[in-house]
């Protein structure tokens, strides 16, 4: 669809050009035709009239997107902000949160009020309306298991509606909002249901080990966040230093036959059975054995202490990170026959 003054997009506030290079973490060169800051939800009737049925393109954080072209839709930038939290009946906070409101500020502002369920998913990059969309997941916590609704827009029958964590469709990574109901939503906020006397999940990674290291005897919700933090900044490269979009693979779900087969062939495979019977397996372990840890192609590569993350080393084309992507993929099928999947939305 050509999306040109005729269609109204100036008429409606979009700007003109815009480069999208700083609205992203791989900081890949990309422009939008036209670009909207979104502040007022109530805006999005009239957008939605004044540019028909075709949705535009929707961005938050842009932590977990890579350009490889420019999109050839209107980009609408998600700023919708406001925290509102209120105790429940049964004494659990339950925070709305707007889709634009910075991710980690939302960890932070939650561990200083001493409500639990958020801390392990403390310093991910991006915005609030991401978490949803990703099912976003660190060190043994998932967002879904805190998320009561999701405040959204349709865009095809033009309304407001509050979808339940069941109407989501959550799984590893997964909703409906990238699948089966993918640029029919706008994320307009979240409702969030934490826990003052929620467990902590120390069990995942090295954890423990931080909390030791940082001489934490007896760990609350703040040390636990502080904990990840420190372990996510030793491992992980800074966006603003090194272009990256965090994990760009993720964890492969096998059959058990050939998680046992890769076992014996690999005895320090790292295996996680899962309820279903299926065996998740590290992808970052496997891209590792490949050799591509640390390896670069051309001005792009693979992190040196995350095998997970591709990295832009200044001036990459999204074009490029994607041919790495590509590469990594067969390698590790043509070695161990997993195929990976990306956790990266690629355009």
């Amino acid at each position: 669809m050509d999306f040109s003054p005729m269609h109204n997009a100036a008429e409606l506030g979009f700007l003109p050009d815009v480069d999208l290079a700083p609205r992203t973490t791989f900081g890949v060169p990309a422009r939008a035709r036209w670009f909207l800051g979104l502040s007022d939800r109530q805006a999005l009737v009239g957008l939605r009239r004044g540019l028909g049925e075709d949705p535009p393109l929707i961005l938050g954080g842009g932590s977990n997107i890579l350009f490889t072209q420019d999109p050839e839709r209107p980009v609408l930038g998600i700023e919708l902000t406001g925290l509102e939290p209120r105790e429940r009946p049964d004494g659990r906070i339950e925070v709305w949160a707007g889709a634009g409101e910075n991710w980690h500020a939302l960890t932070q502002y939650t561990v200083d009020k001493g409500w639990g369920g958020l801390e392990n998913l403390s310093l991910i990059p991006g915005k609030v309306g991401a978490a949803p969309m990703q099912n976003i997941g660190a060190y043994g916590v998932e967002v879904k298991d805190t998320i009561a609704a999701v405040e959204v827009f349709d865009w095809k029958a033009v309304r407001f509606e509050t979808l339940s964590a069941s109407e989501c469709g959550f799984g590893y990574r997964e909703s409906i909002f990238k699948r089966a109901a993918k640029d029919r939503y706008v994320i307009v906020g979240v409702r969030f249901v934490l826990d003052p006397k929620a467990p902590l999940h120390l069990d995942y990674g090295s954890i423990r080990e931080e909390l030791e290291h940082q001489g934490v005897a007896e760990p609350d919700y703040r040390s636990v966040s502080k904990a990840v933090i420190a372990i996510r900044q030793s491992k992980l490269p800074d966006p603003a230093v090194l272009g990256n979009a965090g994990s760009f693979f993720k964890n492969p779900s096998v059959d058990a036959a050939l998680a046992e087969r890769l076992s014996l062939e690999f005895p320090t495979l790292p295996r996680y059975p899962q309820p279903d019977g299926r065996v998740k397996l590290a992808a970052g372990w496997l891209i590792e054995q490949t050799g591509w840890k640390g390896r670069r192609m051309g001005a792009c590569g693979v992190h040196d202490r995350q095998a997970l993350v591709l990295v832009n080393y200044g001036g990459a084309q999204g074009a490029e990170i994607l041919k790495l992507a590509r590469t990594v993929q067969a390698e590790v099928e043509r070695r161990f026959g997993v195929a990976l999947e990306t956790e990266v939305n690629i355009l």
